[in-house]
């Protein structure tokens, strides 16, 4: 997958947002932290996997990718307010018998990390495992970035319907 691509899409419609709303000069971080945790939650939701109570299933695949790609934006955008981008280097490789549960954990314990110590290492590892994530939900890249790239544009036209 080309992130460097991604993250300049990204990059762009960060600027976007921010001169739209004068915010070109404020440092967005812990909002942007927070969506991300918040984008995050919506993702397990949608998921269900931790809903052991309920015998309703979990929802449609392609419901599922769209809340991945909103933490993916927002993920992004927390590595670019710092000056950081995803580099890839091959090492991603599932963890076996973990359960999407488990993967979400570790996802929020690095984001977690991150906020609290906003290190380029740190990034990493919160990339790493987000990308793990994708890979426990079934996740192709090609259909990751063919959602992403749907999802940019939306966010542009909702900036400029006055979202």
């Amino acid at each position: 997958m080309d992130w460097n691509q991604l993250f300049e899409m990204q990059k762009k419609l960060d600027t976007y947002i921010e001169n739209n709303h004068d915010l070109s000069s404020v440092n967005l971080f812990h909002e942007k932290h927070l969506a991300l945790l918040v984008e995050l939650g919506e993702l397990a939701n949608e998921t269900r996997c931790f809903k052991f109570w309920s015998t309703k299933a979990r929802n449609n695949q392609q419901d599922i990718l769209e809340e991945y790609v909103d933490v993916l934006h927002f993920l992004m955008s927390i590595g670019i307010e710092n000056g950081y981008i995803y580099q890839a280097d091959g090492k991603i490789k599932p963890e076996e018998n973990m359960t999407e549960s488990e993967c979400f954990y570790q996802v929020y314990r690095k984001a977690i990390a991150y906020r609290d110590n906003p290190l380029n290492e740190n990034y990493q590892q919160l990339f790493s495992w987000s990308l793990q994530l994708g890979n426990q939900l079934g996740f192709a890249d090609s259909d990751i970035q063919k959602a992403y790239w749907e999802k940019n544009q939306i966010n542009y036209q909702r900036q400029d319907q006055g979202y």
